[in-house]
Formats: C-alpha cells, sequence, structure tokens
C-alpha cells in the first residue's frame, strides 16, 4: 500500500468538495428541465475528455490493464448507483439536509476500513460513530406514521460511496490512479449507454409524474440548448473533483480524509440560501454539529494512534 500522507489528502477533499457544492446547486437549478441521466453521460464524457487531455499533457500514460477487474466494475457501479440517488434526493430536500444525511459516509467508511481494510478501530472511535449515527437520526427526524422514506436515499447514497471508496483503497496497491479513472469513465459512460437505450427517448416519463421522477425518465437533450453550459461545468468540475477525491483515498487514511467531506454540509448552505431560499432547521443544524463533532473526534484519535504506533517503532542507533 501508498505510505499515509493524510495532509495532502484533507487539502484534496476540500478543493473537491468546493466544486461538488457548485454542481449540487446548479444541478438543482436546472432539474426540472433536464434529465439525470443526460448530465451523467455529459458529465463523464466532457470529464473524459479532460482527463484525456490532461495526461496527454503531462505526458502520462495509462496502463489499460486492471489487476481487479470484477472488483473495478462493482467500485464503478456502487459509486453510480450512489450519485443517482443523491442527485435524486437534492430534488426535493434542502440542499444542507442531503449533504447532511450523506455524511454518514464517513461512519460507513470507518466500518469497511475495519472489516475489508483491516484497520483499528478503538472502542473510543466506535463510541464517535454511533454519536455520528445519532446525529443522522436527528436530521431525519422519523415520524414512522408519516415518514418518507425517500429521505433515507442520501443515507444510502453514502452507504454506496463509502463501499466504493474502501475499494477504490484496497486496488491502489496495483492500480495506479489514472488506471482507476480510465476504467471508472469507460464504465460509466457504458451504463449511461445502455440507460438511454431502454429509456433515453422518455418511453416511460409521464406529464402527471411529480417533478423528480420526470427528472429520472426524462427525454434526453430536450433543453440541450439551455443545459450544455452546466453540463460542461459539470464535467470539468467532476475531472477535477474525483482525481482529487481518488488521489485522497489511495495516498492516505480513508478513515481519516473522508471525515473532511463533512465540509461539503457548510459550503452547500450558501447557494441553498442564495439560490432557492433555504434556511436549515434548528434540528438539522444540531444533527449537523453531532455529525461533524464525531468526525473531527476520529479524526484525532487517529492521530493520536498514529504518534503512539510510531513512538513504539524501535530505531537503529
Amino acid at each position: 500500500m501508498s505510505t499515509d500522507n493524510n495532509s495532502k489528502g484533507i487539502v484534496l477533499i476540500l478543493i473537491a468538495m468546493s466544486l461538488f457544492s457548485m454542481q449540487d446547486a446548479l444541478i438543482k437549478f436546472i432539474f426540472e428541465q433536464s434529465s439525470l441521466y443526460e448530465i451523467f453521460f455529459g458529465r463523464y464524457l466532457v470529464a473524459a475528455i479532460v482527463l484525456f487531455i490532461y495526461l496527454s499533457f503531462k505526458g502520462q500514460k495509462v496502463s489499460l490493464k486492471t489487476h481487479y477487474p470484477l472488483l473495478t466494475f462493482i467500485r464503478v457501479l456502487l459509486h453510480f448507483i450512489a450519485f443517482s440517488t443523491f442527485f435524486i434526493s437534492i430534488t426535493y430536500m434542502q440542499l444542507a439536509t442531503a449533504n447532511a444525511l450523506f455524511f454518514s459516509c464517513p461512519f460507513f467508511v470507518s466500518i469497511f476500513a475495519k472489516f475489508f481494510l483491516k484497520e483499528f478501530i478503538g472502542i473510543r472511535r466506535w463510541f464517535a460513530i454511533g454519536f455520528g449515527f445519532f446525529g443522522v437520526l436527528i436530521v431525519l427526524n422519523p415520524n414512522f406514521e408519516s415518514f418518507d422514506y425517500r429521505n433515507l436515499l442520501p443515507v444510502l447514497s453514502a452507504l454506496f460511496y463509502a463501499a466504493s471508496m474502501t475499494i477504490t483503497k484496497y486496488t491502489s496497491d496495483k492500480d495506479d490512479v489514472n488506471t482507476q479513472l480510465y476504467y471508472f469513465y469507460l464504465i460509466a459512460l457504458v451504463l449511461c449507454g445502455i440507460i438511454y437505450v431502454f429509456m433515453g427517448n422518455g418511453q416511460f416519463n409521464n406529464t402527471d409524474f411529480d417533478p423528480t421522477t420526470q427528472f429520472i425518465f426524462r427525454e434526453w437533450f430536450t433543453n440541450f440548448d439551455y443545459t450544455w453550459k452546466f453540463i460542461l461545468f459539470f464535467g470539468v468540475a467532476a475531472s477535477i473533483g474525483f482525481l482529487c477525491i481518488f488521489s485522497a483515498y489511495i495516498i492516505a487514511s480513508p478513515s481519516v480524509v473522508s471525515l473532511f467531506e463533512y465540509s461539503l454540509i457548510i459550503m452547500s448552505m450558501i447557494p441553498g440560501y442564495f439560490l432557492f431560499n433555504e434556511i436549515p432547521s434548528l434540528r438539522t443544524l444540531l444533527g449537523v454539529i453531532c455529525i461533524i463533532s464525531a468526525g473531527v473526534y476520529i479524526y484525532f484519535r487517529e492521530a493520536v494512534r498514529k504518534q503512539y504506533v510510531a513512538s513504539k517503532i524501535p530505531t537503529r542507533r
């Protein structure tokens, strides 16, 4: 495995989150005039072109051989499902609320890191993970008699995303970031092509559907003269953002860098307020505080553990 470089990984995560906060706001802004998988297709296509230009400029070569073909496909599929569910959720939820629920992701990552990457998770970090999920429960505010189960979509997205990033870390010992990105975009574009064949003409859409459902099934490219500039931005932002995230998870500990993705919660409040007049409730803010507090605590526990382990390594005299 690569030597962890947590500081650099954290910076990369913060850059990615700033781009994704703008992307989320713009998707919410145009979703009634576009199709979900049209956005996916354009986003991945532009990002792949940007990646190709970047690699050509840097003179870097991409190894077309992956040592983990099945895990690579599963990783991309999980990522594809994760962001399908998340983009659907922001059409009917406040940006801050959806992102707060999505940030149960670091706790899932810590759990996966324990069982699949064999990272040590102490009792205090388990307690912090539990406290973080308590924050998620506060945000959800479940009333099981009238609870809208669609509100669980960001949590489901977090689960799939965490699994995808754990696989990214696992496969990074033999597949470098360029190889992982190459197959990510290739498989994602193939998935978009399959979706277009089966529903790209809007054959399953109905004007009686609610706006969110129409967003899923709407015919592709019906408003392309309006949406193309947004899709172009999504692609550029995705290429830079995913490169930052994949690099961060490869060079740093997933259970550490994933915690700094919660900065997106704060970033999403700004466009949410100015574009959609969204003001998070006090309950949502309380839940966010619990989630962030748990994340920060887990980060410091990881830092203390690494210092302790390092102090026990004998040195040559």
